[in-house]
């Protein structure tokens, strides 16, 4: 039974949607394109990471394309993880029917401004159908065109009512003049209520002033009866959400971590949050290391409740960023991201409690050098929160 907790989340639960869970970007990118393509009114972009390269030119053509059938398009990207974007790349998307902006542009001679990011990853399409995840627009989400191993992650295709709530979290974080956006609100969706509805809400972060996504993590994991399997590029977790794991296995639900192994892009986070291994284990909660390249999946699943987005278990990602993620309550998707997991799972090592407590020196002191540093700078930066 679902409790909207109306005074808590900004956006309701929503019934009346379909969702479509898309694995790797051999899967989601052309699902993506494809949907600019049939745009009809408008598209909305909102990214963190982005690169140039195949990948980026690919929608660059269909974005243009669209812009020159008098399709309107917003491209909303963070300043810092576009830094990738060449010169070229940005003249190209110079067209009437495009407006560029740009998160927060550096400024370094402001630090603690320079810390707030946006790192949602959002495709809206005539409030029609949305895509939520956790990817980039860059080659390293695709097996086609990556140089080594391509990232793993997932992204929803959303339609129905849950779109229009998308819509509106894109227009509040446009940072320019908002008139232009106006007519989003006016777009009548085309989508119609199917036999296989189901149930959807939309939750954000907002720094450190909004904290939906995890207060509802949180919540779930103290409901959870059967299973609770999560999913994160970076672990660094917050003491509340550690103590919910610990807790919700000792309780005899099956509680497993889905996080990177060998393969990953910011090693120093990998080892502080592996300082947090003995504990979890100890409570009986599973871990497994993804080992075929690098895990970037955010997902959530406790019970037949789902969350998949862009938000990560780590401090820094839930206090600085604007993050989104898409709630889903249905037994017949909790069961396809059920089968995503257990997929993953067989392509993971998992970490045992005995083995964890005989791992070499030099790994301990990895974790417990790079833990210092973590909390250094959570010390340090909590000054400078909102």
């Amino acid at each position: 039974m679902i409790n909207p907790d109306t005074h808590r989340y900004q956006f309701p639960w929503r019934g009346g949607n379909r969702f479509r869970l898309h694995v790797d970007g051999g899967n989601f990118f052309p699902a993506m394109l494809d949907a600019i393509q049939q745009a009809r009114h408008f598209v909305a972009l909102e990214m963190y990471l982005v690169e140039s390269g195949r990948v980026l030119d690919q929608f660059i053509d269909a974005l243009l394309a669209a812009a020159r059938r008098e399709i309107k398009v917003f491209i909303l990207l963070d300043d810092f993880g576009a830094r990738g974007i060449s010169r070229r790349d940005r003249l190209r998307l110079q067209h009437t029917n495009i407006s560029l902006c740009f998160y927060n542009p550096m400024h370094y001679g402001r630090l603690r401004r320079v810390l707030f990011r946006d790192h949602r990853k959002l495709l809206l399409v005539d409030r029609r159908i949305a895509f939520i995840g956790g990817a980039g627009l860059t080659d390293t989400f695709d097996s086609r065109y990556a140089t080594k191993h391509p990232w793993h992650d997932a992204m929803v295709e959303v339609r129905g009512p849950c779109v229009a709530d998308w819509a509106q979290l894109f227009i509040e974080t446009w940072p320019a003049e908002k008139s232009e956006l106006d007519f989003l609100n006016h777009v009548s969706s085309t989508e119609k209520e199917t036999a296989q509805a189901q149930m959807g809400r939309v939750t954000h972060t907002q720094r450190s002033s909004r904290q939906e996504i995890k207060r509802s993590l949180i919540k779930r994991l103290k409901s959870a009866e059967h299973w609770v399997w999560i999913a994160t590029a970076y672990f660094v977790p917050s003491w509340k959400i550690r103590r919910a794991l610990r807790k919700a296995a000792r309780c005899g639900v099956d509680v497993r971590l889905l996080l990177p192994g060998p393969h990953h892009d910011h090693p120093a986070v990998h080892h502080a949050g592996r300082r947090f291994y003995y504990n979890l284990l100890k409570h009986g909660v599973r871990i497994f290391e993804y080992q075929p390249r690098f895990s970037h999946t955010k997902a959530y699943i406790c019970d037949q409740w789902c969350s998949i987005g862009s938000s990560n278990l780590d401090r820094w990602n839930l206090l600085w960023n604007l993050e989104g993620n898409q709630e889903i309550d249905d037994q017949d998707f909790a069961g396809e991201l059920k089968r995503m997991f257990e997929n993953d799972f067989n392509d993971s090592t998992e970490i045992l409690y005995d083995n964890w407590r005989r791992r070499p020196w030099y790994r301990r002191l990895q974790e417990l050098f790079w833990g210092r540093i973590d909390i250094w700078l959570n010390r340090i930066t909590a000054r400078w929160r909102d």
